[in-house]
């Protein structure tokens, strides 16, 4: 029997839950929706929940002996929010607490700012243009 996978959720870790909350509420017009329990924060308002959870610096990431670090790092699985207006976007997010890492910049499919929030996860907003991807096919 073949298995749909019909939505999905976003789990990121954070090492103050307090100051998460504030940022991505503030950042991205993100509702409180659930508590679960000391450690773990429901947020609503986009296109899927996104779950803020406590983990302390340091503290064990896998099995193999890595441990959480919230400085500035790379991923290869970030966030990237696709926005109406970029700039009041953008605006909105340095307020809120966000770095901005590579001003706006203008592609094919549309315009895109590198940022990262104020725990070292990078993320980027994405405006898109009438043809969005399609742009970029052959």
């Amino acid at each position: 029997m073949n298995s749909v996978t019909t939505s999905f959720i976003v789990n990121l870790d954070v090492p103050d839950l307090a100051a998460a909350e504030i940022f991505y509420t503030a950042a991205f017009d993100l509702r409180v929706g659930r508590r679960l329990g000391p450690g773990a924060l429901e947020l609503l308002g986009g296109p899927t929940p996104l779950y803020l959870l406590q983990n302390d610096a340091g503290s064990a990431a896998t099995e193999d002996g890595d441990v959480r670090d919230y400085e500035r790092h790379w991923t290869p699985v970030h966030l990237d929010w696709v926005v109406a207006d970029i700039d009041a976007a953008l605006a909105r997010a340095v307020a809120a607490g966000a770095a901005l890492e590579r001003p706006i910049r203008e592609r094919r499919w549309g315009t895109i700012a590198v940022l990262s929030d104020p725990f070292g996860h990078g993320f980027c907003l994405i405006q898109f243009s009438d043809a969005g991807y399609d742009a970029l096919v052959e």
